[in-house]
């Protein structure tokens, strides 16, 4: 399996994942031009494409998948609580090519396994299989679970939202009050610390690959994520370079990592 983001962030956030028979997108929120000049990039064939899967209705996630969906005629799969708050955003994708699950499904030679999270709208998170080797990606939750831990447990990559500093949220941007405290609450997004907290969690579960993703522009930075992370992992005696390894997401097309 080989799995590379193409783009992670308040911009876009797209991620493509290989096997020898199968590739797919989980999200695309780049716009469709954007999409084919990356997957060139990566000697993808844009038409090779096999399915999209989206985690949630937000623009970040879904802005290139009408065009792009409906120029190479492709299924969308989408949780049906999350179909609702698509219905009238993706109006070029064909009927026949809306797709629905509500459980593990299979698609070719990958198992999938959707992870709700709590954010604002429906959205789900997702560990994807194949032949024994899993991976998991998990944005946009405003905080994490036993349960949505155990889910990704045991994966040998992981994509983890590390989307801002707190610091820079409350002290550092102009947005409204109310804003700030959405980002921070519940249902808003996962900040450096509790991320690095689910991190080491999930280290000692035995994964060893993370990339921290879905960071914001405004309130935070690559290093600042990555610095945080690393300091809170050692205070616990968990050395990155050492016990295991951290990849920041950008907006670039990131890191490619085969499981074999």
């Amino acid at each position: 399996m080989k799995v590379v983001n193409l783009s992670s962030g308040s911009d876009g956030n797209c991620t493509l994942i290989e096997t020898e028979n199968t590739k797919i997108l989980l999200d695309d929120g780049i716009n469709a031009r954007q999409t084919i000049e990356k997957l060139k990039l990566l000697s993808v064939d844009p038409s090779s494409i096999d399915a999209i899967i989206v985690s949630h209705e937000h623009s970040d996630h879904i802005k290139g998948i009408d065009v792009f969906a409906s120029k190479f005629n492709l299924p969308v799969f989408a949780h049906e609580k999350v179909w609702l708050g698509l219905e009238d955003k993706l109006k070029k994708v064909a009927l026949k090519n809306r797709q629905i699950f509500d459980n593990n499904f299979q698609f070719k030679d990958l198992t999938v396994t959707p992870i709700e999270v709590p954010h604002d709208v429906a959205c789900y998170g997702f560990s994807v299989e194949e032949s024994g080797k899993k991976i998991s990606i998990v944005t946009d939750l405003g905080h994490y679970n036993d349960k949505i831990l155990s889910k990704i447990a045991g994966s040998r990559l992981i994509y983890l939202e590390s989307n801002y500093d707190r610091d820079m949220l409350y002290k550092g941007t102009r947005y409204p009050l109310s804003l700030k405290r959405r980002i921070d609450g519940p249902n808003g997004h996962l900040s450096n610390i509790d991320s690095g907290e689910a991190l080491e969690r999930l280290a000692y579960s035995g994964t060893r690959q993370f990339v921290l993703a879905h960071l914001s522009k405004e309130n935070n930075s690559p290093r600042l994520a990555y610095s945080t992370i690393c300091t809170l992992l050692q205070r616990d005696g968990i050395e990155e370079g050492r016990d295991l390894k951290i990849d920041v997401a950008t907006t670039n097309i990131g890191t490619i990592f085969r499981l074999k």
